[in-house]
């Protein structure tokens, strides 16, 4: 085949075939096409679209180009739990105790941050000695062993879907829902999920920007999934402020900690409940969602959730007296407040933007190869919705020192956009398909 034609094809915004999508992968997977070729087809995919014979013909080509994780025999009715990001989503470090506690086994492979928007891995490893990068055989051991193993995905898992997810990262074609729906649903299916509940986020602090795009995305990767004999549910969500009150890697371990000791922020308390009571459907619990709140709760106020937290952070290298005493974590060296100055009412706390004061503060990454200051962040003392008056505080900002600290509280400030009248606190799930 020649790589020119099938560029020049979809620049023409013709359909590609089967066989053309997977030449390309496995020829860019094995460095036979260079980035420049490879860079040209992913805008044209980006500018002119796919259809869905064309993504599933990419993604599984993609979930083809390395090993393929098989779960069968580990344990029954596994659960994966994915989100398409969001600014203070540390929703994983919550659900998979509690559901794991429940009797539901999870085996979860989780990314690190890149950008504005944070990972899993990057939170777990703010754990002294967590090991989040351990062989697969000792990952389904772990499975087997106490119901639970939360580690980094491995290189041998898509690796086509990393070279081209590098490279959109690269040229901006992040935002594409072709291209994302592909990436999300390879590496599921090379990490051998069966069933999967995804929280698809829309909003400033997320890849989607309205709703109409997250469940044109949601409903896309159902079809691919299902279209498996696959069985997934998707929790649509608005991410136009933080997800709770924590935003930085420690500071998001903190908060999760504390959810699973029943402090839940209202927002937090939301999607995990959602996304635990689907994780439990899909898992074959015939109990009514009312019903399986209550076991949610149960759980978590007998302390089940949290000690399957601290198993897991033991059985995986870590320190766990960290998770019970939460003062021994480090913390950052300059805690600044962030002071209102005027009255009223938040109408709006754009995720974006905190979510670029966290990454400039050293909490996210730039590039992949950025190394991040795991104890810096922000708490937010006021979201949507609550009542401030002058001189109150917003907002701490944790840093590593007082270099551009001044423009950290501006910014931070004008994230705030506050009203006279007051504002009715919104649901943060608009649909769960």
């Amino acid at each position: 085949m020649n790589m020119i034609e099938i560029i020049d094809k979809k620049r023409m915004g013709k359909e590609l075939t089967e066989a053309e999508i997977g030449y390309f992968v496995e020829q860019y997977t094995k460095d036979q096409i260079p980035d420049y070729q490879a860079a040209a087809l992913i805008m044209a995919i980006c500018i002119n679209g796919m259809n869905e014979k064309e993504i599933l013909a990419l993604t599984m080509a993609m979930a083809n180009s390395g090993e393929k994780l098989d779960l069968t025999g580990i344990a029954e009715n596994i659960v994966d739990k994915h989100s398409t990001g969001g600014i203070g989503d540390k929703v994983t470090l919550i659900v998979s105790p509690i559901i794991a506690s429940l009797g539901v086994p999870v085996a979860k492979m989780s990314g690190r941050g890149l950008g504005i928007t944070g990972g899993t891995v990057d939170k777990l490893q703010s754990i002294p000695a967590y090991r989040t990068d351990i062989s697969i055989e000792e990952f389904k051991e772990n499975v087997k062993k106490i119901g639970i193993s939360l580690i980094s995905q491995t290189m041998d898992l898509a690796p086509a879907d990393k070279k081209i997810y590098a490279l959109r990262d690269s040229i901006a074609a992040v935002e594409s829902i072709p291209l994302i729906a592909s990436s999300i649903m390879s590496k599921k299916m090379a990490a051998g999920a069966k069933k999967i509940v995804i929280d698809v986020t829309y909003g400033s602090g997320a890849f989607m920007k309205d709703k109409t795009q997250a469940k044109r995305l949601a409903n896309l990767m159902k079809n691919i999934w299902q279209g498996e004999n696959r069985e997934m549910s998707c929790v649509i969500s608005k991410m136009e402020q933080p997800l709770g009150y924590s935003v930085g890697n420690t500071l998001e371990l903190i908060e999760a900690v504390e959810a699973l000791h029943g402090k839940m922020a209202d927002d937090v308390k939301e999607i995990v409940f959602a996304i635990c009571v689907q994780s439990l459907k899909l898992a074959g619990r015939k109990e009514s969602a009312q019903e399986l709140e209550n076991q949610i709760w149960e759980t978590i106020h007998q302390g089940r959730a949290f000690e399957k937290f601290a198993e897991l952070a033991r059985n995986q290298g870590a320190d766990s007296s960290y998770l019970y005493d939460l003062n021994k974590l480090e913390k950052a060296p300059i805690i600044i407040p962030v002071i209102l100055g005027e009255n009223g009412y938040v109408k709006e706390l754009n995720a974006e933007k905190v979510g670029k004061i966290s990454m400039d503060l050293g909490a996210g990454r730039k590039n992949k190869e950025d190394e991040i200051d795991r104890r810096v962040g922000l708490i937010l003392t006021k979201k949507e919705g609550d009542k401030v008056e002058e001189g109150e505080i917003l907002a701490f900002i944790h840093a590593n020192s007082s270099e551009m600290i001044h423009e950290h509280v501006e910014n931070l400030q004008k994230a705030y956009t506050i009203v006279n009248e007051i504002v009715e606190k919104e649901s943060v799930i608009d649909e769960i398909l």
